[in-house]
């Protein structure tokens, strides 16, 4: 199964493109997420025109644009600027995060509001010809597998699909089933090892790592993000553990 291997941009917020892409290249990774925060904001069409002929001349690239657009807040009239820096980056692959807050806490009104808004930002994407894919993230509609299967199922368009990643705050078992159940709608994977605030290598967690990539099921990209120790001369062991995942 091959899957794709790369890194996210914001695993090193203090560091240069170019710098992140040199390390991205020397540890035998393929692709980036580029962060809309500070790598690549969206109205900084030189920088982003930058990084997309530093990708060329390197050999890498961009697999999506990370960016902090928030269904349900962030005004849908902006989402054609994030579409246009995704596409000059090189990819059509967008992430976003769905709502403000935990699918639990929404009243039946509140959701039939921010599923009406996704349901126009997929119809956006589909214009557009691009992905919007729902980070799974606390604080928003997808921090449970019910609240994500829910807005998959409602919005119910091809535009409309899932990153993946284990919540740190949550059990293996519960991980593994919310891995399972989105696998069919989930596009990109985040890999780290964390639990609650603590972050360790990941070569200790090859094992449960084999386990979550079964749950999904099929080839998916998969983006380290931060290291256990925020350090990019740790990136040459994290892509070796990573590698270890995927050639299982």
């Amino acid at each position: 199964m091959a899957h794709k291997l790369g890194l996210v941009s914001i695993s090193f917020r203090g560091l240069k493109p170019r710098e992140i892409l040199a390390a991205v290249k020397a540890a035998g990774l393929s692709c980036v997420e580029w962060g809309s925060d500070v790598h690549a904001p969206k109205d900084d069409e030189r920088a982003i025109m930058d990084i997309a002929a530093m990708q060329r001349e390197l050999g890498i690239e961009c697999c999506s644009y990370g960016t902090y657009f928030r269904l349900g807040e962030t005004p849908l009239s902006e989402l054609d600027g994030y579409i246009k820096a995704a596409k000059l980056l090189g990819t059509n692959v967008l992430r976003l995060w769905c709502g403000t807050k935990n699918s639990e806490d929404y009243t039946a009104d509140e959701r039939d509001k921010l599923f009406s808004v996704c349901r126009e930002a997929a119809s956006i994407a589909e214009a557009n010809g691009v992905l919007l894919c729902m980070e799974c993230h606390n604080s928003t509609y997808t921090n449970r597998i019910d609240g994500a299967l829910e807005l998959m199922r409602c919005v119910d368009s091809p535009a409309f699909r899932m990153y993946w990643q284990p919540n740190q705050l949550r059990s293996i078992e519960e991980n593994i089933t919310y891995a399972r159940k989105i696998g069919p709608y989930t596009y990109h994977a985040h890999v780290f090892n964390w639990s609650g605030k603590e972050k360790y290598p990941l070569s200790d967690a090859v094992d449960i790592w084999r386990v979550y990539l079964d749950a999904l099921g099929g080839e998916r990209t998969l983006l380290l993000e931060f290291m256990p120790d925020g350090r990019i001369e740790s990136l040459a062991g994290e892509a070796d553990a990573l590698r270890a995942i995927a050639d299982k």
